[in-house]
């Protein structure tokens, strides 16, 4: 088996890890109002993704550093996946679901970290772009987006466990044929781990991004309840992400030319000023349809943003704590973000309504893209 082919079970699991990804990203807010909650409620349940995040992350990035092997935590993390799964979508009391939803997002929310460090190491060893790899995530996203959102607005978004754990079972098989990282170095230790904690250029680095990431992650949280809101369906809600996942896609693919070129902190900026502008947008629409045509951005902002910032962190940290800083990375663009953006989008839109949460995030945006343009000039941006 040639190198390249050696990367087709790679490409697989990060289609069908994304393609479930897709149906808790943009259905599940839908699922849990079908279920009676309010605004407030489901951004207490989706903060619990975030906030179990932050410590699965860091937890399973470092077991995996301990024991050189990345293939076996994905093993057991998907079996965890489809285990709580199961229960999590099941359940309807508002404390039954915090508490698997809990237990659900320990498991899951490591794997695309994980995957994606996979990616990255396998990327370097075979000398091709690390986004041509990660693409097939994204191509996962946008057909789940489209195919799960037409049959859920037939069959109802109560039945999303199904095409659920169909693709979970999928990412299962696959992973067992994918190709693990072979590690040189000495075990690492947990005062190496902790050491990436105390290192201030990737502190400051994490801390200044995460304006950007919790306006992210709020419009994750909410872009459906929007739609909603302005009298889209269900298979319009799957549209827009389809949509906003193919620019990502075609971004992923040809971002390793730009970064030959240009420090990445650049494209960290620029796709904070094109998130600023993007939510500005977001926020004065009256239709859905413009909400969908506007998704294009979503490639120029999450797209540019997490590959030049995975590429950043890459080069800032040392090889033998890759997993441990990619997953520390992991939590704070999707974790700690997450419970903020969630509760904060929460409050806002149940109080006054998507539009003004809009604005909100585009001044939180705004913040971001100022302060990382400071960190770019000042000697900590100059590290990696």
């Amino acid at each position: 088996m040639s190198e390249q082919q050696s990367l087709t079970p790679l490409k697989a699991l990060l289609f069908a890890f994304h393609a479930t990804n897709t149906i808790i990203i943009s259905y599940l807010p839908l699922y849990l109002a079908e279920r009676g909650l309010t605004g407030s409620e489901i951004g207490f349940v989706l903060a619990v993704g975030p906030l179990a995040q932050i410590i699965s992350q860091p937890f399973w990035g470092y077991m995996s550093d301990k024991h050189k092997t990345v293939k076996r935590f994905l093993l057991i993390c998907i079996f965890g996946l489809i285990i709580f799964s199961s229960i999590f979508l099941s359940v309807t009391q508002f404390y039954l679901l915090i508490f698997f939803g809990f237990l659900f997002y320990f498991f899951s929310t490591p794997i695309g970290a994980l995957g994606d460090s996979l990616a990255q190491r396998r990327a370097d060893d075979v000398g091709v772009s690390f986004g041509t790899i990660r693409t097939w995530g994204s191509v996962g996203f946008a057909t789940s987006s489209l195919a799960i959102g037409l049959v859920l607005t037939i069959y109802g978004v109560e039945y999303m466990l199904w095409p659920y754990l169909a693709f979970a079972l999928i990412a299962l098989f696959v992973t067992f044929r994918v190709k693990d990282v072979k590690v040189e170095q000495e075990p690492v230790s947990f005062k190496d781990a902790a050491s990436l904690l105390k290192y201030k250029p990737f502190i400051f680095f994490l801390f200044f991004m995460m304006f950007l990431t919790v306006s992210h992650r709020a419009n994750d949280s909410y872009i459906g309840l929007y739609i909603a809101q302005l009298g889209g369906s269900n298979f319009y809600v799957g549209v827009a992400w389809f949509v906003g996942v193919i620019s990502e896609a075609i971004v992923f693919f040809f971002a390793g030319r730009w970064f030959r070129k240009y420090h990445t902190l650049i494209f960290v900026i620029l796709a904070g000023a094109i998130y600023t502008l993007r939510w500005f947008l977001f926020a004065l629409v009256d239709d859905y349809w413009m909400i969908i045509g506007l998704q294009f951005l979503h490639g120029l902002t999450f797209g540019i943003l997490y590959l030049s910032a995975m590429d950043y962190v890459t080069r800032l940290i040392p090889r033998i704590l890759q997993s441990t800083g990619h997953l520390i990375f992991y939590a704070v663009f999707f974790g700690v973000s997450g419970i903020i953006g969630s509760l904060l989008g929460g409050a806002i839109i149940d109080q006054y309504g998507g539009s003004t949460l809009y604005f909100v995030l585009g001044f939180i945006a705004l913040s971001g893209t100022i302060l990382m343009t400071l960190y770019h000039l000042l000697p900590y941006g100059k590290k990696a």
